[in-house]
């Protein structure tokens, strides 16, 4: 079991403030856009917003959360943990909105998860945040794959240029670059432990919190558990079908804003546009908050025909679907999971 306390996984008053200033922070940029774009414009385009597309959006965003949670639970049967998926789920959303309330929220939603699930059942917690772990590497695939299909699509129509042609390089990077420090990271596991103890060598020198041997033996049963957990490929690939259905999910909402205003935004276009932001979301914001939006428009600006207004119209009820809705419901999930641990 997990030495963590429970009271770590409770933000203090310092992370409270840190959030709410990067909250701040971020609706003052999202302003600024606005500002830019223009409020009057795109307001007047939000007032003739088709709410039925909206809960349409939002029933979508819920799927895919749902979907990528019972893509967790088939790798966690393979470490021979069984959670009902209805307690499973809940989980999932909490740590979808630990992640999106914690700037480069993936160090939030993890640990958290992770900490939940050695709670909840028999795992300790090197098996529960290898299985997150490797669950959200199964999530990396169809990430990649989709972004592939809508740049070969954009290539086919010469459509890649400017700040589009930018993102393609990057998303091109890292569909290199993560799965080959992936591999590397494990083909060279002893020599990231070595780097990983060495770093906490001087910690462990000035404090009798933290016992080397202790991080050695967790290291050693995390690479057990994911080794454990990558052995079995029929049920990987079983996991990958979730993955990906949940990917469609999570894409469909920008394609349903877009027809809440009657703006034809196509589904292969999509599959570009959505990895694409997501990469700009990488940001010390709460889940991306005005580089999302920002990268949105300007994608959308450039590579279809609608103008700066339409196209922050769109973002902005996008986001609603995608970010704001899963916040309010992976919120009331969190309270669930705080209660339940």
């Amino acid at each position: 079991m997990t030495t963590t306390s429970e009271a770590g996984f409770r933000p203090d008053r310092a992370t409270t403030l840190k959030i709410l200033a990067g909250f701040a922070v971020a609706g003052l940029l999202v302003y600024l856009l606005g500002w830019v774009v223009g409020w009057e414009a795109t307001l007047d385009r939000l007032a003739s917003a088709d709410l039925r597309w909206l809960a349409v959006a939002c029933l979508s965003t819920a799927v895919g959360l749902a979907l990528w949670g019972k893509a967790w639970q088939v790798v966690l049967r393979e470490l021979g943990i069984d959670v009902p998926y209805r307690k499973l789920v809940t989980t999932y959303f909490a740590a979808t909105f630990a992640n999106y309330v914690t700037p480069l929220g993936q160090a939030g939603g993890e640990p958290f998860i992770a900490y939940v699930l050695a709670r909840d059942t028999s795992a300790d917690y090197e098996e529960s945040l290898a299985s997150v772990v490797t669950a959200d590497l199964l999530n990396l695939m169809p990430f990649f794959n989709f972004a592939a299909v809508g740049l070969g699509y954009l290539l086919v129509r010469s459509r890649l240029v400017g700040a589009a042609a930018d993102v393609a390089v990057g998303l091109g990077a890292m569909a290199v670059g993560v799965p080959l420090a992936v591999v590397v990271g494990w083909r060279h596991r002893d020599a990231v432990e070595r780097a990983l103890l060495g770093l906490a060598a001087p910690v462990a020198a000035r404090t009798d919190r933290l016992d080397l041997d202790g991080l050695r033996e967790r290291i050693d049963r995390f690479y057990e558990a994911v080794g454990q957990i990558a052995g079995n490929r029929r049920r990987l690939a079983y996991a990958l079908v979730f993955s990906y259905a949940g990917w469609v999910c999570f894409a469909l909402p920008l394609y349903f804003a877009g027809l809440t205003l009657s703006v034809d935004i196509g589904l292969l276009l999509v599959l570009f546009v959505v990895p694409a932001s997501t990469v700009a979301g990488m940001v010390p914001t709460p889940g991306g908050l005005a580089a999302v939006e920002g990268a949105l428009v300007a994608l959308l600006v450039g590579l279809t025909a609608i103008g700066a207004a339409d196209a922050l119209a769109v973002a902005t009820i996008y986001r609603l679907a995608s970010y704001w809705f899963a916040l309010l419901v992976g919120g009331a999930a969190t309270l669930i999971v705080i209660y339940r641990v």
